[in-house]
This record gives structure tokens, sequence and C-alpha cells, in this order.
């Protein structure tokens, strides 16, 4: 979502301003359109068409009641069915899933086993260039290793998972490098020792204590404290709280207390989408994310509870973990961390962390749960209205209220992308300050090494994420696409 300078101190949220053809499509003759209400259940054990918002919150009922025998859900999207998970279900527990609405599937691995085994991979297998997460659609965690994890690390990884059993984990290379993306939605700025850092707006809020602001990646809070709305202009807003690695989120107040806030995504061509209320991710479900580098993209929920290990940006040869991260696959490249991931209908699900690849050849692009950064940081959606109920987090963990009338599963450590630059809509993955060539591919750099910052980027131009002792990129360039873990800062 981006910040907007309004008349009389109004300013709106909106995201990127340009879309992708193909999720402006999907997306926008349902903009701001009413949305109606469908029945969970009507009582006669069929399963019931439902929206994903719908399914979410279904699914935390049910992961509530059954207890133990729940082990996970998942959205059918061809059906518009909630799927749930039961271990030892006996013929109550289907009853049960059933008259509520939802499709019972019964499968071996329990919750607690699930949480086990990723819990030996994170004693046995943190390595930079690695995540891992619970998907309910094969009952098993899925395990990713980047472009860099090879060798002796590769060995160990693969040893690992098969000490888990071919029915617990799967393991997948993935071509890309993980990085954080630092920019996205409307763009914001920020001027370092290192250099100028871009990240994007991701939703308005109002803090605790009443006062306007807003939710991006922690990645960006951490990079900088001052913010403004335009590349080289004044700040209009001061990091209140920023949280990484561990969890990827921040709170950053508007410095003139009299800013009025709205919560709508700016989908590009005039279209915008009102936000209603946070709601947490369900597998299957088909979700949008805004950036100021690439624009409006959709894609599907691949897992839930994903732990990302990047390479460190100011340890060398270090590890920033982060945990309870959405996982899909959404593109995003440089440029945009901190911005929004959401529903068709309204519902508010991340914050853009990090990811690999890029919008031309694809990746794997993980998100903080909004609903864990307004538990976390006692914030609320817009202009302090109820935030709405928020779904189930799907980690198994405790469906307790949030902020704002949150509620549902949501991990506080989750980790958000952080991201900076300014960038085309279609750039490739690359914190760009400036105004770079649709085709080019740049990377996300912060630290020493520098967002791009000015200048038209030739169209071959490829930067590549440097939190360390990169440099900045001033004008064209040319560098190593960045095909790893990494931010989008």
């Amino acid at each position: 979502m981006s910040h907007k300078r309004m008349p009389k101190r109004k300013a709106a949220i909106a995201v990127g301003g340009v879309a992708a053809l193909g999720a402006a499509a999907l997306l926008l003759p349902h903009a701001n359109a009413s949305q109606g209400t469908n029945q969970a259940s009507d009582g006669t054990g069929t399963a019931k068409t439902l929206k994903a918002t719908q399914a979410s919150g279904l699914a935390a009922q049910l992961q509530k009641a059954l207890g133990a025998a729940f082990a996970g859900s998942y959205f059918d999207s061809g059906k518009q069915q909630l799927v749930v998970n039961v271990v030892n279900g006996d013929s109550n527990t289907i009853a049960q899933v059933e008259k509520a609405g939802a499709v019972a599937r019964q499968v071996k691995n329990s919750t607690s086993s699930l949480k086990a085994a990723a819990g030996t991979l994170k004693t046995k297998a943190t390595i930079p260039g690695t995540s891992w997460a619970v998907d309910p659609r094969t009952d098993k965690v899925l395990v990713t290793a980047d472009s860099t994890v090879t060798g002796a690390k590769w060995n160990r990884l693969q040893s690992t998972v098969q000490s888990l059993g071919s029915g617990m984990a799967t393991l997948k290379k993935s071509a890309g490098t993980f990085k954080t993306f630092v920019s996205g939605g409307d763009a914001i700025f920020s001027q370092t020792q290192q250099g100028g850092v871009r990240c994007s707006l991701g939703f308005n809020v109002t803090a605790s204590d009443g006062s306007p602001a807003f939710l991006t990646a922690g990645h960006c809070g951490v990079a900088a404290k001052d913010w403004s709305d335009s590349q080289n202009g004044q700040p209009i807003a001061t990091v209140d709280q920023a949280k990484f690695p561990g969890n990827d989120f921040s709170l950053v107040k508007y410095n003139d207390k009299t800013t009025q806030t709205s919560s709508t995504v700016n989908a590009g061509n005039g279209q915008t989408v009102q936000i209603t209320q946070a709601a947490d991710a369900t597998v299957g479900e088909t979700v949008f994310r805004m950036g100021s580098t690439t624009g409006l993209h959709n894609g599907q929920v691949t897992g839930l509870d994903a732990t990302v290990n990047f390479a460190s940006e100011t340890v060398p040869g270090g590890t920033d973990t982060v945990n309870g991260l959405i996982q899909t696959n959404v593109c995003a490249e440089a440029g945009d961390s901190g911005g929004s991931l959401f529903t068709q209908d309204g519902g508010a699900v991340g914050l853009t962390s990090g990811g690999s690849g890029d919008c031309t050849s694809g990746g794997e692009t993980f998100f903080q749960p909004v609903t864990a950064a307004l538990q976390a940081t006692g914030a609320t959606l817009g202009n302090g209205g109820n935030g709405g109920n928020g779904g189930n987090g799907g980690n198994g963990g405790n469906a307790g209220n949030g902020a704002g009338g949150q509620s549902g599963s949501a991990n506080p450590s989750a980790s958000a992308g952080d991201q900076s630059g300014s960038a085309a809509p279609s750039a490739s993955a690359g914190d760009q300050s400036g105004s770079a060539n649709p085709s080019a591919s740049a990377g996300d750099q912060s630290g020493a090494g520098g967002d791009q910052i000015g200048g038209s980027a030739d169209p071959s131009a490829s930067a590549t994420d440097q939190p360390g002792g990169g440099s900045d990129q001033s004008g064209a360039g040319s560098a190593n696409d960045g095909s790893s873990l990494t931010s989008t800062r």
C-alpha cells in the first residue's frame, strides 16, 4: 500500500501505480464491490461454497473444536470449499467437520508431529538459503533450498530431511536465491549513511495510543528510522517499533498527528480495494500482492508457519532467521518489501518479506502475517475501527485475540520483507530509488550496499541484493541478479 499526501492533511494508503494485467483482470472487476455473505453450513453436513476469508474463520473454529484431531486445513479454490485434515478421526469427528460445512480428510501426520519435524530442521539444518513450511495439502513439511545451498550444506540438509522419513517431509531446489525485497507499494524513502533506502507502505493503522501510523517490513524499520513519501523529501513518519530478524514488521508513526488515514489498496488503473479486516492466510487461497517495483500480482498460498533462513545482512557468514511466515507462489522483486498482501474481498493478510526468483521466472515469496503484527504492536487497521476476525493461522498455535478484534492463530515472530529504492513496475528483483527500465533486474541492497538511487537503469542491468559491502547503484550498472534467498529491500 502507499501513502499519498492529500489536501487537508488527508493521507490515503494505496499500493503501487501500475498493475500487472493478469492480476488486474482477476481482481479489478470486484474492487470495492459489495461482498455478500455465504452461509458456512445449513446443518445438513453438506460442504458449502465459501470465500477464502470465511474458510479461514471456519478453520479456526474447527481447530479449537477438534483439538489434537485437527491436523491443518486448506482452501480448495476450484470448489471453493474448506478441506480439514484430521488424524485418528472417528465417525463423530468426521460428522462434526462435515456438519460445519467443510470436507473432512483423513491424514497420517498430526500437527504435533509436523511441528516436531520442523524443530528437527531448526536444530540440525539452519542453513542460509533454506526454508521450511507445513503444507497441509501434502500433509508434509515442504523444505526448500536455494541455489547457494551446495556441497556439504546440501548433503547436511538432505540427510536431515531423509532422517524425518519420506512421509514427513519433501525437499526441493529453488533456482533463485532467498533475499529480502526492499521496495513495494507506493514507495517510502529514507537516507542512511550507506545510501538511500526505499520500502513499501503496507497498511495504514492506528497505534495503541491513537496516533496515525502504518505497517511495513521490519528490516525496513531496522535499516532506517525516518521515512518520507518522496525520494528526497522531508521525513513524514518515524519508526516506533521494528522487529527483524525473528519477526519482520515495523510500526511507523506519522509525524503530523492530524494525518488522516484510510484502509484502501491502490490496485492501479484508478481502482482501489477497501481493506475491511485482518485475515490469516489459508493454504490454497488466491491472494494479491501490490508493490512499487512490480505492481499487482496474484497467486496462491502454498504453506504456513514458514521458517526462512536469510543470509545475514550485518554478520558475515551469519543467518537471519524469521519464523511464522506465509509462503506463496506470488512473484516479487527488490523494492516490493513491506507491500501489502490481501484478498479479493478486502482481507489484509501479509507484509512482503523476501523470497527467491522474480516476476519473469517466478519463485517463492514469504510474508509477515498482518494479524501477528497487529497483535504485537497493539495497532488496529485504518483509523482505529474493528479490524475484523482473523482466521486460522494454520500453524496449530493459540487462536488468541489480537489487537483491534483480530483473532485466530498468528505467530508474532513472523518476518516480513524490507524494501528500499524506487523501481519500475516490471523491474526484476531490485531495490531501486529513481527510474528504472521495466525489464531491468536490480537487487535488494541495504546496509553498506546501496539501493539504486536516481538515474535510468539499462534494460539489461542486473543489480544484486547487497546488504553488506556492496556499492550503491546510481545509474546503469551490471551485477549479479541475486538468485539467492534474500530480502526485498
